[in-house]
């Protein structure tokens, strides 16, 4: 497993090639990440699949709530040859939740990207079909933000239905 001085040269290999990209590097727990510029993010990935990081683990979203920028979007890449972690992470406002859909580059994105957006309201431009994929279509919300009001109907199942007066008439 490389060591923080490995990932503070793929650091700075990364902010060489594009000096915009990272915006900050961590080492902790023996767990890499990369804090990247959101704008710079397909780029940025292109460039750590090119290094090795050929297989996407997954890709999830994350509300920050209240801190701005509050949404926030997590790659886990391996490199499978040295079998080695790491993590990318980027954080976009509410205001315009948008970055570069990264499905041509790792095709595994495809449904991430999708639950990412209905979840959270994320955004991926040029993402090839880019609607909701556990929620109804006309669905109003993202459900897995903080804000997200919760409550609602009570769930009925078979064992409380009459303890439920006037629910099911």
């Amino acid at each position: 497993m490389p060591d923080a001085t490995g990932l503070e040269l793929l650091a700075q290999e990364v902010g060489d090639a594009d000096p915009d990209a990272v915006l900050d590097t961590i080492y902790f727990r023996e767990r890499a990440t990369l804090i990247i510029n959101p704008a710079r993010a397909r780029e940025t990935l292109e460039l750590l699949r090119e290094r090795g990081y050929r297989f996407l683990a997954s890709l999830h979203g994350v509300d920050y709530y209240p801190e701005e920028p509050r949404l926030g979007v997590l790659y886990e890449l391996l490199d499978m040859q040295r079998v080695d972690r790491l993590t990318v992470k980027l954080r976009v406002d509410t205001e315009k939740p948008e970055v570069d859909s990264v499905v041509e580059v790792f095709p595994t994105a495809d449904f991430q990207e999708r639950e990412v957006y209905d979840m959270f309201g994320v955004v991926f431009r040029g993402h090839p079909d880019l609607r909701r994929i556990l929620m109804p279509e006309d669905y109003e919300g993202h459900p897995q933000r903080r804000d997200f009001p919760v409550g609602g109907e009570p769930v009925l199942f078979t064992y409380n239905e009459d303890s439920t007066p006037g629910y099911t008439k």
